[in-house]
């Protein structure tokens, strides 16, 4: 994507897409522009509060003045002149009043508050009786936003206001940023909109582009209008252009239509439908382009994605996704946040959490979005599935519950079948103050009916069962001291913790495999009664668990400083449940799982996750991690990740305040188990009091063969007025730990769209 092409949409933003603006929900950061009056407030006026609307026709006119001259029919005040009626004030040095005519001309020192307005002039006339006035030579500031400036004359009828050789800013005038100057700018302060006529924008000292005619917004309510259009160049696309049209149905329900050009495929049309309705809320949305020149078939998509309480214990919810095509994401998505989607998921259900209890009933289904891939690669359909969890206290101490699945599965490849799966459960949890005791006995029972085929492959059996018993007794204790630590009041913890598990094997060779997987291994698999997720295998087991964790905690504010785990499972006897490719757990010690994390002070912050296998003597995972918080939002990230095998990383990411305006970010993520770059991402930002601009480049991986691509990022934005430009901010987000300080999550690039590893295609029956 060029650079140059980036900045084309500026001027025709500008142009044409103002109106609709405030259909933005995102917040302007006025941060570096204090709240401050252009034109200060009159003390002698009245400011009504949000919502109250006066029609000051229907009020009566009063005149005050330290003196009175003149006749009875056309008083002249002097002097500390008020002239109130409804919600308008007129302050001035002399006032001439005609009765008979409501009509009046002020002069000196005028002060006039009305009609969305606050300003100051030389002179002024007007009529009240038709609610007119003008004011010469005058400075003016909009009362319901930042929107200030000047002008040679103003009228004012009503809620409607003509300036004559005006400006518009939201910048205060010692700081111009920019500046919009007009021939004439007609205000409606009813409505939050203004027209420009014969306009020049103006950034800083530079005028930018000058246009006959132009609306732009003065408040933020939802309008109907043009969105910012977007502009690049690809060797997929060719010019590509799209132009939003935004339209505010009604306050509850909106649209967009968002007609595409692409020089090379041809012409796409796109919409998308919102509503909020009582207890729910949905989008719609989709796209649709006849005959795609490059592919030579039609192509589009299709999104639908909504919530409704049905009462107050259940919610219906939906997310269903269609594309015409596997090369759709590849040959039409924009994204920035990381590789293309491989599939397009749907799921549909209702869904139910009581006091002892939650359910649901849904269906999902996946479809191919790689073309590089085969459907075999997709995991099953679940249509339906039903569920459900009840825990309850029972008698003197015990609590009972049950866990209670049933799907029918389907596949596009291959023969599939139902499963039922149960697992009533009954514990006696016992604790004091500092200790806990909870003995869980549990039976599970999974049963199912296969297609023929599948039955076949296995075995023969159509209908394959297993009932397992599950017993396991975790105990804890907690133990603490109060410390001191260089002057510092501390409370340090230790954490000692046993779990032992039994689960006699079963044979469950002529059981399928529908939706499960061994789960990685880490701190929380050491106290799980199943090492596999899903129902479709539960492990033997003879084991125990020892593990013990330490923290320091400041007694001032409940800041955790440092705290550490340290934890291992003894294997009393081989695993013999297995699914293929995975390894025999060998009796004897698990790898050792470790973690710590160091807060020397409020800024810095270090971590580290270690796994390290004592059989074979070597490392299955490191994890090292540390932050630093700049002043003024910056933030310094540095990690190494590790695991056998499968991958080692380096990522370093930043964003530094050279000062309170200017700022670098970037990012650099390696592979040193495929030696390259993954992601690669420097640039700027300036942010003013009423301008901000940011510029980033970025080179990375975009799609599952390791294929780079390079993008440049441009966004540019007039506060108050409006922005061009991609969304910076959300790959920003989305790059840095901390970016904004409000976001301390990292995804990596391989799952960054939301979407799950593919299956292992050996792990199918």
């Amino acid at each position: 994507m060029r650079p140059s092409l980036r900045l084309l949409p500026l001027p025709l933003c500008i142009a044409f897409s103002l109106q609709a603006y405030a259909a933005d929900d995102k917040p302007q950061n006025w941060g570096l522009c204090p709240v401050q009056d252009v034109v200060k407030p009159f003390a002698d006026a009245q400011t009504l509060p949000d919502g109250i609307k006066i029609d000051n026709a229907n009020e009566a006119t009063d005149i005050e003045g330290d003196a009175l001259s003149g006749t009875e029919a056309n008083p002249v005040f002097n002097g500390n002149v008020t002239l109130r009626r409804g919600d308008q004030f007129m302050g001035a040095e002399k006032l001439k009043y005609d009765k008979s005519k409501e009509q009046y001309t002020a002069e000196g020192n005028i002060r006039y508050q009305g009609s969305g307005l606050r300003l100051v002039a030389k002179r002024a006339e007007g009529d009240q009786a038709k609610d007119i006035h003008t004011l010469h030579d005058i400075e003016y500031q909009l009362l319901s936003q930042r929107g200030n400036g000047g002008a040679d004359s103003i009228m004012l009828n009503g809620d409607l206001g003509a300036l004559h050789g005006a400006t518009y800013s939201t910048c205060p005038p010692e700081k111009r940023q920019w500046e919009l100057r007009a021939r004439e700018i007609d205000v409606n302060t009813e409505t939050g909109m203004a027209v420009a006529h014969g306009a020049t924008l103006m950034v800083g000292k530079v005028p930018v582009i000058y246009l006959p005619w132009f609306k732009f917004p003065t408040d933020e309510r939802r309008r109907t209008g043009l969105l910012f259009p977007s502009i690049s160049n690809s060797s997929r696309n060719g010019f590509d252009i799209r132009q939003p049209i935004y339209l505010n149905l009604a306050p509850n329900y909106d649209a967009t239509i968002n007609p595409r050009l692409m020089s090379s495929r041809g012409v796409q049309l796109g919409a998308q439908f919102r509503y909020l309705v009582e207890g729910g809320a949905g989008t719609v949305e989709g796209t649709w382009m006849p005959n795609d020149d490059l592919r030579h078939r039609d192509r589009g998509l299709f999104h639908y994605a909504a919530f409704q309480n049905v009462n107050q214990y259940w919610q219906a919810r939906a997310n269903i996704n269609w594309i015409s095509d596997t090369r759709y994401f590849e040959d039409f998505s924009n994204s920035i946040d990381g590789l293309s989607q491989y599939t397009a998921f749907s799921s549909v259900g209702i869904y139910g959490r009581g006091k002892d209890w939650d359910a649901g009933f849904s269906a999902d289904h996946w479809q191919l979005a790689d073309f590089t891939l085969t459907e075999s690669v997709l995991p099953y359909n679940r249509m339906p599935r039903g569920y459900v969890h009840w825990e309850r206290k029972i008698g003197s101490g015990f609590v009972a519950g049950v866990e209670a699945e049933a799907v029918r599965f389907q596949h596009p490849s291959f023969d599939a079948g139902s499963r039922l799966d149960l697992k009533p459960w009954i514990s006696l949890p016992l604790e004091g103050d500092s200790w806990f005791l909870r003995p869980t006995a549990a039976f599970r029972h999974t049963s199912y009916q296969l297609d023929h085929g599948l039955a076949t492959s296995l075995g023969g059996n159509s209908s394959p069962s297993r009932n397992q018993p599950i017993f396991s007794l975790d105990a804890g204790a907690y133990f603490d001291r109060d410390t001191t630590v260089k002057g510092k009041d501390y409370l340090q913890t230790i954490e000692p913790r046993l779990f032992y598990l039994k689960v006699p094997y079963t044979n469950q060779s002529d059981m399928p495999l529908f939706d499960t997987q061994p789960l990685t291994f880490s701190w929380g698999q050491l106290f799980r009664d199943n090492r596999y997720s899903g129902a479709d295998r539960q492990a033997d087991a003879n084991q125990l668990t020892l593990a013990m964790s330490t923290r320091m905690i400041r007694q001032s504010d409940g800041r955790e400083r440092f705290s550490a785990s340290l934890g291992q499972i003894r294997y009393f006897d081989e695993s013999r449940v297995l699914i293929p490719g995975e390894p025999i757990t060998e009796k004897g010690n698990s790898a050792w799982v470790a973690d710590a994390n160091y807060a020397p002070t409020d800024r810095w912050t270090f971590g580290a996750s270690y796994q390290w296998d004592p059989k074979f003597n070597h490392t299955d995972l490191a994890s090292v991690r540390a932050r630093y918080l700049l002043p003024d939002d910056g933030v310094f990230n540095l990690g190494y990740r590790y695991r056998r095998s499968l991958l080692e990383q380096t990522d370093l990411s930043f964003l530094y305040p050279i000062s309170p305006a200017w700022s670098i970010v970037g990012r650099y993520y390696y592979s040193l188990h495929d030696n390259k770059a993954l992601e690669t991402l420097a640039g700027f930002q300036w942010d003013s009091c009423c301008v901000a601009v940011r510029l980033v480049a970025r080179r990375y991986v975009h799609n599952r063969a390791g294929d780079l691509s390079n993008a440049i990022m441009f966004e540019i934005e007039l506060k108050g007025l409006g922005s061009a430009g991609q969304d910076t901010k959300r790959a920003l987000r989305r790059a840095i730990l901390g970016y904004n300080r409000d976001d301390l999550y990292l995804v990596p690039p391989q799952t960054a769209t939301g979407q799950p590893t593919p299956p292992d295609t050996n792990a199918r029956p």
